[in-house]
């Protein structure tokens, strides 16, 4: 019976990657098994590796700290110990010790890029390029790990997004004034990192507000400095934080608007989740999201006035920006968690047979 080893680490406030981790690993079996056509079963299993000291669950502890900066052959020697027995390993996180047979998935190579952005781990590179397989999520992840790696044939797996953000109900007034937002609002959801590229939304807001002093600009994510620096002063703007799973996309679909300002996504999810929920999305026309975003949204440069003019224009409706709304619902809808299973599920047959 062939064996998959899927291979994850605890994280205290997961994110994006984890949720990409949650839906493949929790179909990885059935997608598998679709794939058959022998009747071939595949034994999975889950591992989470969690630090010496974190409280959070897992299956086995590794010193983390200490790996992202130990030999490559250092890590090779704790990853042979770490998934022994495991057959097929598809190890998810950059951070985990190399298996000695693996699939790897990179969602972006923003670590190699930009100087904020958490380091890489020394060794990544060349862990990458001895990889069996490595799966990106978007065709411009791919080329630039051809081009910044050194990588050959990575494959293109798309993520998905949740059924829950499809045809989900806006949020009520009463939820929305929980958070402070009252009125129509626009949004953004995500990091605040500077390829989120939120300075030039922070030139186009007042542009927009000058034109919409009705509207507020209401941004979602962690709490980071930057977000303040950028908006804390502006009017009309609501900072809301963190928004748990469940009112997110009831947030998303009560929004006139989504505006997705990034220079670099490795995928763009906070694209396609405002595509689902069937609200206009002005996003840039950089990296990755032009092949989430399609015809399905509308597509402008990353400054500070294009963003506006976009914004302004999506706002002031009518049958066209119905009808791009109405596209970019039914491109979300091609975008599942099933599909990217499957995907994954070929590239982990292809590898073992």
């Amino acid at each position: 019976m062939p064996r998959l080893t899927i291979a994850t680490t605890a994280t205290a406030v997961p994110m994006g990657a984890q949720a990409y981790q949650r839906h493949i690993a929790s179909r990885a079996s059935a997608a598998l098994d679709s794939l058959s056509d022998t009747g071939e079963h595949w034994q999975v299993r889950s591992v989470v590796a969690r630090s010496l000291r974190s409280p959070l669950p897992g299956t086995f502890r590794l010193p983390m700290g200490w790996l992202r900066g130990a030999s490559p052959r250092a890590r090779a020697a704790v990853g042979r110990v770490a998934y022994a027995g495991g057959g097929l390993v598809h190890r998810m996180d950059l951070e985990l010790p190399p298996a000695p047979h693996e699939v790897v998935t990179l969602h972006d190579v923003v670590a190699w890029r930009w100087p904020d952005e958490s380091a890489p781990v020394a060794s990544a590179a060349a862990e990458l390029r001895r990889a069996a397989a490595v799966v990106c999520v978007s065709a411009f992840t791919a080329a630039e790990a051809v081009e910044l790696l050194g990588l050959d044939d990575p494959v293109v797996v798309p993520n998905g997004v949740e059924d829950r953000y499809l045809g989900a109900q806006a949020l009520g007034a009463e939820g929305l004034a929980a958070l402070g937002v009252d009125g129509p609002f626009i949004l953004t959801a995500g990091g605040a990192s500077e390829r989120k590229n939120l300075a030039a939304l922070a030139e186009a807001w007042p542009r927009v507000r000058a034109r919409r002093p009705d509207l507020t600009l209401v941004l979602a994510g962690p709490p980071h400095p930057r977000r303040t620096e950028l908006f804390g002063a502006l009017p009309g703007v609501r900072l809301v934080g963190r928004v748990t799973d469940d009112v997110l996309p009831g947030l998303y679909a009560a929004a006139s608007v989504v505006v997705v300002p990034s220079l670099v996504e490795g995928f763009g999810l906070p694209a396609l989740e405002g595509m689902a929920v069937g609200v206009p999305v002005v996003a840039s026309n950089r990296s990755s999201l032009p092949e989430v975003v399609g015809d399905g949204g509308l597509l402008v440069d990353p400054t500070g006035a294009a963003l506006a003019e976009g914004v302004l224009d999506v706002l002031a409706g009518g049958s066209d920006v119905e009808t791009m709304a109405r596209r970019g619902l039914q491109r979300a809808r091609g975008f599942t968690w099933e599909a990217s299973a499957q995907g994954h599920a070929r590239v982990w047959r292809a590898v073992a047979g």
